[in-house]
């Protein structure tokens, strides 16, 4: 190993312990462009951002108060994920997700989803899950049903966040955004997310009674059942 190596690994005053701080510092904060991506990432999953919506930077750059190239860099970072997609001399436009789409997304859920419910969590992560149905329940009594359907978006990232782990959640963030892009237009029924209302609420009630692998049998069937429904109104 050279003495530069050695330095990098953090000897105490040395040129190259200065470098390991700055690179745990750049590691540790979030870049503009990735603060900017996670903003749209959320705008998408709320149901703010619409399938074949034009996105431009000039726009975006000044509601964000960012530069032009850092939000070329978050579209960069969304096509990645296939939020996004960039038509030549068109411009980025949100993603339109086809009815291939669906059954990948809904593996992932599986995986993420049933596995983190089946693990329980903290007295403070359960209370998250009932907030979210809280939330549901409060904006279908105000007839509101795109609160409704953030509810039922923060009902499922709760479920994930029961794991407490930073890296499941920055993929359930990806996929709660893809989730959003293909169920508008499935709630052209006005009544969509209300169907699942009562499933989230029997999901809680055995996640708090600690019956684990009861909550993850009716998520999974859950899952199962929204996937078919998906499937049906895309016309896979």
């Amino acid at each position: 190993m050279t003495s530069s190596e050695a330095g990098f690994r953090g000897i105490p005053g040395s040129t190259g312990a200065t470098l390991a701080a700055a690179a745990r510092l750049r590691v540790a904060i979030p870049s503009v462009a990735d603060r900017v991506a996670a903003e749209l990432r959320l705008q998408l999953a709320e149901g703010l951002l619409l399938p074949g919506a034009r996105l431009t930077e000039s726009t975006i750059s000044e509601e964000l108060g960012v530069s032009r190239n850092t939000v070329r860099e978050a579209f960069a970072e969304l096509a990645a994920e296939r939020l996004v997609v960039r038509q030549p001399n068109r411009g980025v436009f949100v993603a339109s997700l086809g009815p291939g789409d669906i059954h990948d997304v809904y593996t992932v859920r599986r995986f993420l989803e049933v596995s983190a419910l089946r693990g329980g969590g903290s007295h403070e992560r359960v209370a998250a899950v009932r907030a979210a149905i809280e939330e549901g329940r409060a904006a279908a009594a105000a007839d509101d049903e795109e609160a409704l359907g953030n509810a039922n978006q923060h009902f499922h990232g709760a479920i994930v966040a029961l794991a407490e782990s930073p890296r499941l959640n920055t993929i359930m963030a990806q996929v709660l955004a893809e989730m959003r892009l293909f169920f508008h237009k499935a709630t052209l029924d006005a009544h969509f997310y209300r169907s699942y209302l009562d499933d989230n609420e029997e999901i809680c009630k055995a996640l708090e009674a600690g019956e684990l692998d009861r909550a993850g049998d009716l998520l999974l069937a859950y899952l199962d059942r929204s996937e078919e429904k998906q499937s049906a109104v895309h016309g896979d």
